[in-house]
């Protein structure tokens, strides 16, 4: 059994400010995860954390290409060799992001692995939006983490979507994407290239477990595939916390099943989780919910629990009582 190993990966370099003078929160995810315990509640590994370059959009301006284009580049060959490590040591990697672009990273790693290992490496990409805007589809690009799903099938200028001449990281035939919304404006792109898509509705109407089950069928001739978990694939109503909220998502439960259908085979190489934004949680609630629905999900991961065995008291002695002996007579003198 493989055990879960926790690498931070706190990037916002994929998003626009939210406004002129601040800065997107989804950096806050990975403590305010681990302040409910995340950790512990896996039995996981603490791998530490990789520190983003410093977040500054600057001057940039539509036409401008990718935005922190050169800080998202090496960004992703430190996080890909991170969880190369990790995947060597015959652990599970759970990257808790940040935003969607930290994918480059994890997508580079795949791709190296599936060179060592001599096959494909796929990707399920459960995902509220389709991410898939790129110069074929749209007038200009800009934020990365609109963009990952176009920039690591190959799409996009080469310093994101050919890192080492890799591009692309995975096949469009080797995506499965699950959970963005019916009137997502690339959803057509995405059927006419050859992704296997199942939106929401369908997701809910098929059912959680069975999607997993058809999702692992269409990656059989992969030799593994990566996990991509957006959290605005939930519903608003249950999961507002995000940066870009989408009603007509999924519930906590049919996440909690879907986790664990696809996480339960080794097929399954690792995951990582984006877009939880602490800003829009300032009691913890959506936090201590997240956690729990990860740990539910995550349950084919976890170690058996040991049985608790009730200590043996043992049976009280009663205490054996002496006859007195009795008082000598003197002979009277």
């Amino acid at each position: 059994m493989r055990r879960i190993a926790v690498l931070d990966a706190p990037s916002n370099l994929g998003l626009r400010p939210p406004t002129e003078t601040s800065v997107p929160g989804c950096a806050k995810a990975p403590g305010a995860l681990r302040d409910k315990k995340l950790l512990t509640r896996l039995d996981a590994r603490d791998a530490g954390c990789l520190t983003p370059p410093r977040y500054d959009p600057g001057d940039w301006r539509p036409g401008d290409g990718v935005a922190h284009a050169l800080q998202i580049h090496s960004y992703s060959v430190r996080l890909a060799e991170r969880i190369g490590a990790i995947v060597d040591g015959g652990e599970f990697p759970l990257v808790l992001g940040g935003d969607c672009s930290i994918l480059l990273g994890s997508a580079l790693a795949m791709r190296r692995l599936g060179e060592e290992v001599g096959g494909r490496i796929g990707l399920v990409f459960v995902d509220g939006h389709s991410d898939f805007r790129h110069p074929g589809n749209a007038p200009y690009v800009g934020a990365a983490a609109g963009e990952d799903l176009a920039l690591v099938t190959g799409r996009g200028q080469t310093e994101l979507a050919g890192i080492e001449g890799r591009r692309p990281y995975f096949r469009d035939t080797d995506v499965v994407v699950l959970g963005i919304r019916e009137h997502d404006e690339y959803r057509l792109d995405l059927q006419a290239a050859g992704f296997a898509t199942r939106p929401s509705t369908a997701l809910r109407a098929e059912g959680a477990r069975r999607t997993a089950q058809w999702a692992r069928e269409r990656l059989a001739d992969c030799a593994g595939y990566w996990l991509h978990i957006d959290v605005d694939v939930l519903d608003p109503a249950v999961m507002p916390a995000v940066d870009a909220p989408e009603p007509g998502g999924i519930a906590l439960t049919e996440l909690e099943l879907l986790l664990t259908g696809l996480v339960n085979t080794p097929d399954c190489l690792g995951m990582e989780l984006t877009v939880f934004d602490p800003d829009h949680d300032p009691d913890g609630r959506h936090a201590a919910e997240l956690v729990s629905t990860l740990v539910t999900g995550l349950a084919p991961l976890l170690p058996p629990k040991r049985p608790t065995r009730t200590p043996r008291v043992p049976t009280p002695r009663t205490p054996r009582t002496s006859t007195p002996t009795p008082t000598e007579k003197r002979p009277a003198a």
